[in-house]
């Protein structure tokens, strides 16, 4: 069952298609993710959701359709535009993608010395609320990314996402090569995260294969086969889908 509902979306998929040369990753899609809400797009390997995630963030451009994301047609910026308008953006990557020669503490201080203009003084003031909210200990500010567990860079990635206080928060497969117990915390830390910015209001979009975590912290599911959203619903439609592809799907991850 395709979602419907009358409230505002942050970002609005057109009949979207994304072709390279011969091969078709996106093929007519169309849907649009809710405001202020986390909808996880999940689906097989291949299925497009890594593109999808380009393309929210204005890496590529539809082969043919549109894409609005916070009102504006991405395709009509320029590269200038671009690269200022994704400091609406916070991203999780999958492996944090931290500067590996930077301390944590640097790491979550950058966006804020890159984009903004604030003291030194605001600065180390902002980044140790930013770590204080995000569960990291005292002791792992002045190590390096190197010298800390996977959990707790998963901790400095997302604290430094968060720096510039982004209306849409996106996760790149946050779980992925995690203990059972780190996968819980991550879980956890995204509520905790979305809820603790309901102010902004901010958007959460996950990109997972992870059907558990999906059910536990969604509110909404859009998944994805061969390049087209099958099914877009609330967490409790999703689970009572009816779709033969979703249903092998919730069957094989269970």
């Amino acid at each position: 069952m395709m979602e419907n509902m009358n409230q505002e979306y942050t970002i609005e998929f057109n009949d979207v298609t994304k072709s390279f040369g011969e091969h078709t990753v996106l093929d007519h899609l169309d849907f649009k993710i809710h405001e202020g809400k986390i909808t996880t797009l999940l689906g097989f390997s291949g299925a497009g959701k890594s593109t999808i995630l380009k393309h929210i963030l204005g890496i590529y451009h539809p082969t043919e359709g549109h894409i609005k994301v916070l009102g504006k047609e991405l395709i009509n910026m320029t590269d200038r535009e671009i690269r200022e308008f994704r400091t609406s953006f916070g991203m999780s990557f999958q492996y944090s993608a931290l500067f590996d020669s930077m301390t944590n503490f640097g790491n979550v201080a950058f966006p804020l010395k890159e984009f903004t203009k604030l003291s030194d003084k605001e600065i180390n003031e902002k980044v140790l609320d930013l770590m204080e909210q995000v569960g990291l200990e005292e002791h792992a500010h002045q190590k390096l990314p190197s010298e800390i567990s996977g959990g707790m860079r998963k901790r400095v990635g997302l604290a430094r996402a968060l720096a510039l206080e982004p209306k849409i928060m996106l996760y790149d497969e946050p779980t992925t090569g995690l203990d059972p117990i780190t996968t819980h915390m991550v879980d956890n830390l995204i509520k905790t995260t979305h809820k603790r910015n309901a102010h902004i209001p901010m958007t959460t979009v996950i990109i997972s294969h992870d059907i558990n975590a999906t059910l536990r912290i969604s509110d909404y599911v859009a998944f994805l086969e061969k390049g087209r959203v099958v099914e877009h619903s609330s967490v409790e439609d999703f689970k009572k889908s009816k779709n033969p592809v979703i249903q092998k799907f919730l069957e094989l991850s269970l």
